[in-house]
């Protein structure tokens, strides 16, 4: 039996789903054993697949593309450790309007990308903020702790309050061995 699932995607995310000459269409579907169908023109995407759990392994890869991921990341998806977590940022953020949003983002970015890039390293996942959503690739565990210290920044904590946070969620998880380890 046939499994079907669509999703909308923007329009300008569309060109990086089929990738040079449908590259990154044939990749997906090689990698999750299923047939993708693309109206370019609406941004809908037709997943069609015999297997349920491959068939939401290809819409999170194809998710985590329309939300800004770079494809090669996005495919980490495959790996049945990895998972795709989404913040809605204009749920989280008191005030609605555009300039609201637009410094919360910038919140979680920071100057340069600084603040996203040590978020990254210190929860070892990929963050991409697109839109109105933060998104994030990696372990589960790593994946839990990244979304809780990007709501806590979209709440309002201080940067340096939420990598102590990050920290402290890393000791609890790591064994005695792993605390000697990353204590250096």
């Amino acid at each position: 039996m046939e499994l079907l699932d669509q999703l909308k995607i923007p329009k300008d995310r569309i060109a990086v789903l089929l990738g040079e000459k449908g590259k990154i269409k044939r990749q997906i579907e090689k990698a999750t054993s299923t047939t993708l169908t693309i109206n370019s023109k609406e941004g809908d995407v037709e997943i069609l697949c015999g297997d349920g759990l491959k068939l939401l392994i290809a819409k999170n890869i194809v998710t985590a593309i329309s939300r800004g991921f770079n494809p090669t990341i996005a495919l980490q998806l495959t790996n049945e450790e990895n998972c795709l977590e989404i913040v809605d940022i204009k749920d989280l953020t008191k005030n609605k309007t555009k300039g609201s949003i637009v410094r919360v983002r910038s919140r979680l970015i920071g100057s340069d990308g600084k603040a996203r890039k040590l978020l990254e390293k210190l929860t070892n996942t990929s963050i991409c903020v697109y839109g109105k959503t933060a998104c994030i690739i990696g372990i589960y565990e790593n994946a839990i702790i990244a979304k809780r210290a990007i709501i806590n920044l979209i709440l309002g904590s201080k940067h340096g309050n939420v990598y102590a946070f990050i920290e402290k969620e890393k000791r609890k998880h790591l064994s005695n061995e792993e605390i000697d380890e990353f204590s250096g």
